[in-house]
């Protein structure tokens, strides 16, 4: 069996649908659904049973599985970057973490998990997945801390020779919609186009960078699933690797490719960024991909324009949000 938690979240449930494409269905979902919409990212899914997470990790410290777990995929996560509950980020994002993390090694099962590229801060210290370098990083809002920490210790206890830990860049596509805020700017875009005509996006606020001139690393999370499947397949790859497509893009180029996508000319408006967020705002991401191809990766990315391109014109402008 295979647990996947996060499982109807964005990325987790993008992979439960890549594991069904590959004809596997022996899959247990672990979740806190609440009062969102994410439950409908499960509706198309084939999966053989739901735990919600608080009652996972209660089987998991009284040792009650009753089924055997071949992997866990770890993606159950707080993902806001605006988060202000330090105390409930530290208990969600590394404690849950670190249990499910020992009972892996405990069990030797395979550990499969989320970190991000939040890890990186303001970027000063550059991009590199290189573990010497981990332990400098210096995480400018509290997701990224609450990741960082759980590297760290991964790290110290040397379970990257066993773990593989996904730094993840700005992922975006189908099975986002309900996620508020964290959604990306596409599935903003695209909305704000439709019924506007227009885009807005934040003023730079550094001298270096003209407005919508920041630059980020997009990914779409087709991209990011084969990889992940990628890892699943050879379980002699282990350790924290970036997930990004290694080139960065303007926040306009985005933009651009959604107006293209939807046949219209490009209308942005820049506007003031909220005070709040401007000392987290992060300018610039790339990952270092060496880590990745070194490892023996060689599936290329779709560009950011194709990747768009298929998120609206086979998703959104067909009021689909699923995968």
């Amino acid at each position: 069996m295979i647990v996947v938690t996060g499982g109807a979240g964005f990325i987790g449930s993008a992979f439960v649908w890549k594991l069904n494409s590959e004809g596997i269905d022996d899959i247990v979902i672990v979740d806190r659904l609440g009062t969102s919409e994410k439950w409908k990212n499960l509706v198309n899914r084939r999966y053989v049973d739901y735990f919600h997470k608080d009652d996972f990790l209660r089987m998991i410290c009284e040792d009650t599985i009753s089924f055997n777990v071949e992997a866990i995929i770890h993606m159950g996560a707080c993902s806001s970057t605006t988060e202000r509950d330090c105390d409930y980020l530290m208990e969600n994002n590394y404690r849950y973490s670190r249990r499910l993390a020992k009972w892996a090694v405990k069990k030797d099962i395979r550990f499969i998990y989320a970190s991000s590229a939040a890890t990186y801060g303001d970027g000063t210290l550059g991009f590199s997945d290189d573990d010497r370098v981990s332990e400098t990083l210096r995480p400018i809002n509290m997701y990224g801390y609450s990741k960082q920490v759980f590297d760290l210790w991964v790290l110290k206890n040397q379970f990257e020779k066993r773990f593989t830990g996904i730094k993840f860049y700005n992922v975006f596509g189908p099975n986002e919609y309900h996620k508020g805020d964290m959604r990306s700017v596409i599935h903003k875009s695209f909305g704000q186009i439709a019924e506007t005509g227009k885009v807005r996006l934040f003023k730079s606020y550094r001298a270096e960078y003209a407005d919508g001139e920041q630059k980020r690393d997009f990914v779409y999370v087709k991209d990011c699933v084969d990889i992940m499947w990628w890892f699943f397949q050879n379980h002699d790859v282990a350790g924290i690797f970036n997930l990004g497509t290694g080139q960065a893009r303007t926040w306009n180029d985005l933009v651009g490719a959604v107006f293209s996508a939807m046949g219209r000319e490009p209308e942005i408006e820049y506007i003031d960024m909220p005070e709040s967020i401007q000392p987290q705002y992060q300018y610039f991401t790339e990952a270092k991909m060496d880590k990745l191809r070194s490892a023996g990766n060689t599936i290329p990315f779709q560009s950011l324009e194709e990747s768009v391109a298929d998120y609206v014109v086979n998703y959104l402008e067909k009021n689909e949000q699923h995968l």
